[in-house]
């Protein structure tokens, strides 16, 4: 698949409905989920793209793009329930075609309308009944087991929403994670959450048993951040690159990232040179298009459009190529958004 044609699926998505899918939540979300010649593809639902997936192929104006399409079955464990009669699939989803992903906690401070991530939907899922405002251990241990067991799952992914302790969250993430890996000792995890106040708390959840780490900062631009991130923006970078610089002494080199949208209105040679500073640092700059989700203040309020393919073909060309001097994959990570890669094309790059 040419990279050009990536970007293209990536901004435009396709129409159809994919057996493993997701609306809203955290993160990029309102996609449908294949593996395209060989890399998982978080690929955006769009009634309007040109692009078709009829079930066995994408589509292009009613021509077969020769995409290789892998079609990832709905998982078995979507079909077990808790004691307690709760879904698996609203404790946890599938990513990918072997990332099991949980919010563990499914609301944000930072949620309220002058506060929130304006392109985030992470309280609309809560909303519309598809998943529970709080995790606890014991339940994700068991949806883990199954995952595992009966979908040969690899690896998990666990963020939060921001919470009002100084830990941001961190302490539930700590709980959460040592359940999971007394049940899978080998189910690789990465955990995601906003810079800790105190910076010890980044060793205990490496401690707890986590094996990767993302603190996502979607910009490094001030401006960027106090328009798209109002909440956000109160924490100031300098706690950010503290937290990234602990953060690589604990986990090691590669297996910290971050998360850097494109189409926010950054200077695309400023977020480049953001990447490579984050690169020097040994964290993994993971370049993802913004994407317009239903039920964001981007979308309803602010009609905020996808950026152009140009932009974001140019970013990851050259965040990829500064990757690769590096010596730094996403597929090095042991967990987490950069190992599975569907939501970005940098893997398609080679990095």
């Amino acid at each position: 698949m040419s990279v050009s044609t990536r970007v293209d699926l990536a901004l435009s998505g396709f129409r159809g409905e994919p057996p493993v899918s997701r609306t809203s939540g955290a993160g990029p979300s309102a996609d449908g989920h294949l593996v395209i010649d060989g890399l998982n593809a978080a690929i955006p639902r769009n009634a309007t793209s040109p692009f078709v997936f009829d079930g066995t192929r994408v589509l292009l104006d009613g021509v077969d793009t020769g995409l290789d399409v892998e079609v990832i079955d709905r998982p078995k464990f979507y079909d077990l329930c808790t004691a307690e009669g709760v879904p698996y699939e609203k404790l946890a989803r599938l990513h990918g075609r072997d990332v099991l992903a949980t919010t563990v906690v499914q609301t944000c401070i930072r949620y309220a309308p002058d506060q929130r991530c304006r392109f985030c939907t992470i309280e609309e899922s809560l909303r519309s009944g598809a998943t529970t405002a709080v995790k606890r251990p014991a339940e994700l241990a068991e949806v883990a087991a199954a995952a595992v067991r009966l979908d040969g799952v690899r690896q998990m992914v666990m963020t939060t929403g921001t919470s009002a302790g100084s830990d941001r969250g961190a302490r539930h993430l700590i709980r959460c994670v040592q359940a999971v890996k007394e049940a899978e000792p080998g189910l690789a995890v990465q955990v995601q959450c906003e810079p800790p106040a105190d910076l010890a708390v980044i060793g205990e959840l490496r401690s707890a048993g986590a094996d990767a780490i993302g603190i996502h900062v979607e910009s490094l631009d001030d401006r960027v951040r106090r328009r798209w991130m109002p909440g956000k923006a109160t924490v100031p970078l300098e706690q950010y690159r503290a937290a990234w610089r602990e953060a690589v002494r604990v986990f090691g080199r590669n297996q910290v990232s971050t998360y850097l949208l494109v189409g926010l209105g950054e200077d695309q040679d400023e977020l480049i040179a953001g990447a490579s500073e984050l690169i020097d640092m040994g964290v993994y700059p993971f370049v993802v298009p913004y994407r317009p989700q239903p039920g964001s203040l981007a979308v309803e309020i602010d009609a905020a459009p996808a950026p152009s393919a140009a932009a974001v073909e140019k970013v990851s060309r050259e965040v990829a190529a500064k990757l690769a001097m590096a010596g730094m994959a996403g597929t090095d990570q042991r967990a987490g958004c950069a190992a599975c890669g569907a939501c970005s094309v940098l893997q398609g790059l080679g990095a």
